[in-house]
């Protein structure tokens, strides 16, 4: 008799973005004169950069000669790409990056998720904030970490509740822990990190032997000189942590998926008798062997992303997102709400003060608005819900309209 893993069943029934997926539907459903408008989701609007799209056609353009056909490429993504990364992303900001340190992949969904199964699943002490990514915790669950879900949170996890009290930014946890989830700026609440937080995170992991999942996956949108934009510009890092990144923010990706992540050849781990391993040939063994590479055309869209006519093209365009964000903040501050968000972040965290699906609902019927309700990403999250600032600065400001004259 051919058995399933249980430990999906101790899920949810579906994933946060299905829910609201499918109430916006049955809402269109029943309205088909509405105009809707969607700050809910995490999708960009605007068209990728000019000089990604003219990579992504001459990438194209070669394999359609034989002289300069690509076929399988390396999976752990191509030379060119490797080391415009570690140059520009890492270097320029004083982190010692090494090319063969990094992993390209077609988004950090997958790898945030994926990178659980190179760790034991027996006796893991595992902390994740709350809120949080959906992904963080439900991987875990189904590698069977967990226990039951009590009164909506699992057995075998220490949240690190993120509250109004402490700036949506976690404290330590008092007792040790194994695997650390940190993302900063932060998904959902926007809210952001100093060095020095950081700083604390990294010496706590070293003191406990510990790792960090980094997600760094909205660094783009940092604005603040004295925020850091990598773990590793932490001194230490490059001893406790692995991070994420995607392009699909930074540039527009979220079509074409392009991301990767990082892990020192420093990084160790240890097994059942105490012997150390490196984290950075396990992961290549399990990207090797379960993934096939991202395509070459979009690889050399990714590397243009770092010429001079790329990054200002992606500033451009991170700063339109910005620019919306700011104006989502100030009319919720004006309509009396509190706020996180928005400044080094495209995600602005309101405090609605009432059930976060409530307010959802409220906003999709009377102002045909799509937010994303707090309770969705964790028990902190209730109370809350989260505005995008992915759409045109015409649809936001609509979208503004709208919610003033429904919370009248």
């Amino acid at each position: 008799m051919i058995r399933i893993n249980e430990n999906y069943l101790k899920l949810k029934a579906s994933y946060l973005f299905s829910d609201i997926a499918k109430r916006v539907s049955a809402y269109t459903q029943a309205n088909p004169g509405k105009s809707i408008i969607r700050l809910g989701i995490g999708d960009v609007t605007e068209p990728l950069p000019p000089v990604c799209i003219e990579a992504l056609h001459a990438g194209t353009n070669e394999l359609a000669a034989r002289a300069t056909f690509k076929g399988y490429g390396p999976e752990q993504g191509y030379a060119f790409l490797r080391e415009a990364i570690a140059q520009h992303d890492y270097a320029a900001r004083g982190c010692k990056i090494e090319a063969d340190e990094i992993f390209v992949s077609d988004g950090s969904k997958c790898d945030c998720g994926n990178i659980q199964e190179i760790f034991a699943t027996e006796g893991l002490r595992l902390a994740i904030p709350d809120p949080v990514y959906p992904v963080y915790v439900d991987t875990n669950v189904m590698a069977g970490r967990t226990g039951a879900n009590i009164d909506g949170r699992y057995a075998g996890i220490t949240y690190l509740e993120s509250t109004p009290a402490n700036g949506y930014v976690p404290a330590i946890p008092a007792a040790a822990t194994d695997l650390i989830y940190l993302c900063f700026p932060n998904n959902p609440t926007g809210a952001v990190a100093t060095r020095e937080q950081l700083a604390a995170w990294v010496a706590y992991a070293r003191a406990n032997q510990a790792i960090i999942l980094f997600d760094s996956a909205y660094e783009a949108y940092i604005r603040d000189p004295k925020i850091p934009h990598s773990i590793y510009e932490i001194e230490g890092a490059r001893e406790c942590a692995i991070e994420f990144r995607s392009f699909s923010k930074t540039a527009g990706f979220t079509g074409t998926r392009c991301a990767y992540t990082v892990v020192p050849k420093s990084l160790m781990a240890f097994d059942s008798a105490g012997n150390r391993h490196a984290v950075h040939a396990l992961w290549n063994r399990r990207h090797t062997t379960k993934f096939n590479g991202v395509s070459y055309p979009v690889q050399k869209a990714a590397a243009a992303i770092f010429t001079d006519a790329g990054k200002a093209q992606v500033k451009a365009m991170t700063d339109a997102y910005l620019g919306n964000a700011a104006l989502i903040r100030e009319a919720m501050t004006k309509l009396g709400f509190s706020c996180v968000g928005g400044d080094n972040a495209p995600y602005i965290w309101v405090n609605t003060g009432r059930d976060s699906w409530e307010f959802f609902d409220l906003l999709l019927n009377r102002a045909q608005v799509v937010c994303t309700p707090g309770a969705g990403f964790g028990k902190c999250g209730e109370g809350h819900v989260r505005i995008s600032a992915f759409n045109s600065r015409e649809n936001v400001v609509a979208a503004l309209e709208r919610i003033a004259a429904a919370l009248k």
